[in-house]
């Protein structure tokens, strides 16, 4: 039942029509604790529509950084409901760094559990929420002008392995 739900999801969100709502939606759900990468999103977008290359890359750092936000907001209800706090070498990271420490929210893996270590941590919030928007950003742009730099006759091939 809910892999036909993510199905019917995906081929919504596929639609030409809400390109750019796609890959806000994608981008926003990727940045929670979610595993969804929305690179993909992002360069088919661009792909199809090269001319949206800017608006493509703005709308998806911005999807991704309120996605950050949620979960700073996660962290920072979760340090209230749970009194028990544990010191780990991640507190003392970024504690140690505080707010820069957003520009790895972009990071696979990482970059979602810093963004809510930093709620809990009552990190500044407007800070947090500036370096993890710089550190997206520029992630969307080295991703997808990498993506850009494959020939076409890979991702080709590629489809037809897959397929």
């Amino acid at each position: 039942m809910v892999e036909s739900a993510v199905h019917w999801l995906l081929s919504v969100l596929a639609l030409p029509k809400v390109g750019l709502t796609s890959v806000f939606l994608i981008s926003f759900i990727s940045a929670t604790l979610l595993p969804l990468g929305s690179e993909p999103a992002v360069f088919a977008v661009i792909k199809a529509n090269p001319e949206l290359f800017w608006q493509v890359i703005l709308v998806a750092a911005v999807g991704n950084t309120l996605g950050g936000v949620v979960d700073y907001w996660m962290g920072y209800g979760a340090k209230r409901m749970f009194a028990a706090e544990q010191e780990t070498a991640w507190y003392a990271w970024l504690r140690r760094f505080g707010a820069k420490t957003m520009l790895l929210a972009w990071v696979p893996g990482i970059g979602d559990p810093i963004c809510t270590l930093a709620g809990w941590l009552k990190m500044p919030f407007w800070p947090s929420v500036m370096y993890m928007a710089i550190g997206k950003f520029l992630r969307y742009i080295v991703m997808t002008y990498l993506l850009l730099a494959v020939p076409d006759g890979f991702w080709h091939k590629l489809a037809e392995m897959l397929g």
